[in-house]
């Protein structure tokens, strides 16, 4: 029994990953207690990267290597960071966490958060064309892509910018978009759809361990996009993180086509909420679990960003000195008010950001310190590379025998290369998802798929760690020990 057609049902853009958040200093045999550096490809969310940040020791540095399969996954990540960055002086932690896990899984969302988008994207537009040297922030940083790369970047966030202001509509409703890719996975079974969700569900996802995932949360989820809804509100506001281009061949040419092209059989509950290191929030009553896959998600994500701002991360929220080298304030500009109407915010030509999290009420704020507010993560930075750079590290010296992990998505362990032997440090650990979770797979497509991924990683050197930590949803390699 299927419950709708395999190509469609995961997508062809990865918003989120098909398995949990992994710790990858923690995931092979060695734990790395010095300076490290991590290839990141393709996880289609930051999952990894706020769970590796959380496991660092103190004084441990890390340099986190991003390649995407898009443009439109990109500007998502560098979102989904900035609202991680934020301190919880300036937004407080449920309501960070709430924000968070709204953007990351609701295809609607509130006019709020819409807000907090709208003006998060504009600092990122800034920094991205305005940073073209030295990184506005380290954990931001973009100067490694291509000049058209990151002219695409500010044109989606110009364009997130534009579909939220408050006196426009947006062009794509993404209740008929979320309609039209269900109508296109189902079929002829639309009409039994709660039954194709059921399936799904109980005989698929339960079977594989995502049993924190309830039924009517699923549900809902399946039909309208609402992974998470933890305020009363009306969420009727598109989320434009979660939109894309796609190219289809009409009549003989090519026609993009703008819509959600992303997963609608999976869920995003999948990255924090059907694991927790807290034992407590996996308790069973009469074989029924007290928690859901929402709750334990909140507790995660919260969890995650406790960490990052008792760790090392302290915000540099506070005011310059008018003695500084750095001062930020400018007496010929325009002075940006913290109660700044979108109609003023709308007419002011200057180039400033209006920063939507500082409380004070007059502040300046120049370009080059667009993230200011943010947290100062010292010694973590996260850098993201241009999306064909991965067959191209190898060529470069500065990359030779570098990486102590390197991370593959199930969705680009197609680019899996014996190139790889010679970016890797001489113990790299290899990690790469595999495609338990994505459900409309087959058992022998699924044990296909681990058989093809354990060739090309021998092929590149590696061999299978039989300790590993990874579970099922990752297979865990290192490198080839010398005589094999």
């Amino acid at each position: 029994m299927s419950a709708g057609r395999a190509s469609e049902g995961a997508g062809c853009v990865t918003w989120w990953g098909f398995s949990p958040a992994r710790d990858l200093l923690s995931t092979g045999p060695v734990k790395y207690e010095g300076d490290a550096n991590i290839l990141i490809v393709g996880s289609g969310d930051p999952r990894h990267i706020l769970k590796t940040i959380a496991g660092l020791q103190e004084k441990q540095s890390v340099y986190i290597w991003v390649i995407e399969n898009s443009m439109e996954v990109v500007a998502r990540q560098l979102l989904l960071l900035y609202l991680a960055l934020i301190p919880q002086k300036n937004m407080g932690l449920n309501e960070k966490t709430e924000v968070f896990l709204e953007v990351f899984g609701n295809s609607e969302i509130r006019s709020k958060t819409g807000e907090t988008i709208r003006l998060a994207a504009s600092q990122l537009s800034l920094s991205v064309t305005e940073s073209l040297e030295e990184a506005s922030h380290a954990c931001l940083n973009t100067t490694l892509l291509k000049f058209r790369e990151r002219d695409e970047l500010d044109r989606i966030f110009k364009l997130w910018t534009r579909n939220l202001t408050p006196s426009s509509l947006s062009p794509i409703s993404m209740s008929k978009a979320w309609d039209y890719r269900l109508r296109q996975h189902l079929g002829m079974r639309y009409d039994s759809k709660h039954g194709c969700f059921d399936w799904d569900l109980t005989m698929k996802m339960h079977e594989k361990g995502g049993r924190l995932i309830e039924k009517q949360q699923y549900h809902q989820w399946r039909e309208r996009g609402l992974a998470f809804e933890m305020r009363e509100g009306v969420y009727q506001t598109t989320n434009p993180s979660l939109l894309s281009s796609r190219e289809f061949i009409q009549r003989g040419n090519k026609v993009s086509v703008r819509g959600y092209w992303g997963d609608i059989v999976s869920s995003p509950y999948l990255s924090f909420g059907i694991e927790s290191d807290d034992k407590g929030l996996l308790k069973t009553q009469n074989g029924i679990h007290t928690k859901t896959a929402q709750d334990v998600s909140f507790a995660n994500v919260q969890r995650l960003f406790q960490s990052l701002s008792s760790r090392r991360g302290c915000p540099t929220t506070t005011l310059p000195h008018t003695d500084s080298e750095t001062t930020l304030v400018d007496t010929k500009s325009v002075p940006i008010k913290a109660t700044m109407t979108w109609m003023e915010w709308d007419s002011n030509p200057q180039p400033f950001v209006y920063n939507l999290f500082l409380k004070h009420k007059s502040i300046y704020f120049p370009v080059q310190h667009a993230f200011h507010n943010l947290m100062d993560l010292r010694g973590i930075s996260v850098i993201f590379l241009p999306l064909d750079s991965l067959q191209k590290l190898h060529e470069k010296q500065k990359y030779s025998r570098s990486f102590n992990t390197i991370y593959f998505s199930a969705s680009c362990a197609h680019r899996l290369e014996p190139t790889l032997r010679q970016i890797a440090a001489p113990d790299a650990v290899l990690v790469v998802e595999l495609a338990k979770y994505i459900l409309d797979l087959n058992k022998e497509q699924e044990e296909g798929f681990s058989h093809k991924v354990t060739s090309m990683a021998l092929e590149a050197g590696f061999e299978p760690w039989n300790e590993g930590t990874g579970g099922d949803a990752h297979v865990v390699f290192t490198q080839q020990t010398k005589g094999k």
